[in-house]
């Protein structure tokens, strides 16, 4: 499932194209928004579909190999440990992995040389190594290395990143979110299950969809409110000097204080304080947190932020 911490990141993104193109329609923008969000879904798809796609392209180098005119001991009695993983064949097998890529037309068709890439250092890693010569030979052996594949070998590939950005803008930064989502789903799988083993749905629930709108509507129908609010807590800075990303981000954490009783002071916090040192520079995750702490403490003593549960108003 979209977790509140990419949906978070999306708003962010399509805050800032928004306001970086006046003429754009609000409708427009949201629209993409969701299109973004699908996107990321889509990438989750295509890379629970990566190890099949790994497994038939070893599958098919091994038969070639045997075709040699002077084949090896090794090509003809190859490890085929890799090709016959179990957990591999749970998702070739998966109803609702093959309903999606089949419906949106989600696949590795055009993407032959990137799998090849991608197969390479597989191969010539120290967790694919150890995988093979391991004596383990089991369900949760399968299982385990296919997370260390997406953990230690995709996510340390520095050109499988450049290629996923170069496919879709929308993958931007996507791929370590969407990893650990995929490594979680990889965790839920059992051998012993007969039915289909269900995958994550696009949200966890009807509240985190209300909150993606209502987070992206409400920040921007509150910005002239909040920007006063940022021009007050920084009177010894030129607001109009502060960069566009770091005014978007006290934006968003303060439209989410006000406007989400269910949401932890904390939390909140937390999740933008982490956003702007992945998208503004270290300097401004000091400012950007040191005048959000003097407003939330403000808004607290004042009755502006009012949280609904036991505990949810410590910050």
């Amino acid at each position: 499932m979209i977790s509140r911490r990419i949906i978070r990141t999306k708003v962010l993104q399509i805050l800032y194209a928004h306001v970086s193109t006046p003429e754009k329609q609000i409708s427009a923008s949201e629209n993409e928004l969701h299109f973004s969000i699908q996107k990321t879904y889509d990438l989750y798809h295509l890379l629970l579909s990566l190890p099949i796609e790994l497994s038939d392209y070893a599958d098919k180098l091994i038969e070639l190999r045997k075709q040699k005119n002077f084949p090896t001991q090794a090509e003809l009695n190859p490890n085929l440990k890799f090709v016959s993983n179990r957990l591999i064949k749970k998702l070739r097998n998966n109803k609702d992995l093959g309903t999606f890529v089949q419906k949106n037309k989600v696949n590795w068709v055009n993407s032959q040389e990137l799998v090849k890439k991608i197969y390479q250092s597989m191969v010539e890693s120290e967790p694919y190594l150890n995988y093979l010569n391991s004596i383990e030979d089991n369900f949760q052996a399968d299982r385990r290395f296919c997370e260390d594949f997406f953990a230690e070998i995709l996510l340390k590939n520095e050109y499988v990143f450049n290629e996923f950005e170069e496919q879709s803008i929308y993958w931007n930064d996507d791929l370590d979110f969407v990893v650990s989502m995929v490594i979680k789903t990889l965790k839920k799988f059992r051998e012993e299950n007969n039915i289909n083993d269900h995958l994550s749905s696009l949200y966890k629930d009807e509240e985190d969809r209300d909150f993606t709108v209502k987070l992206f509507r409400k920040t921007l129908a509150k910005s002239g409110e909040n920007r006063k609010t940022i021009e007050a807590y920084t009177k010894n800075w030129d607001v109009d000097r502060v960069a566009t990303m770091d005014i978007l981000i006290m934006e968003l954490a303060l439209t989410e204080l006000t406007e989400f009783p269910s949401v932890p002071i904390k939390v909140t916090l937390n999740e933008y304080i982490e956003l702007a040192k992945y998208y503004s520079t270290q300097r401004s995750s000091v400012f950007i947190n040191g005048v959000l702490d003097r407003i939330t403490k403000d808004f607290k003593e004042q009755g502006l932020i009012v949280k609904a549960g036991r505990g949810l108003l410590e910050g």
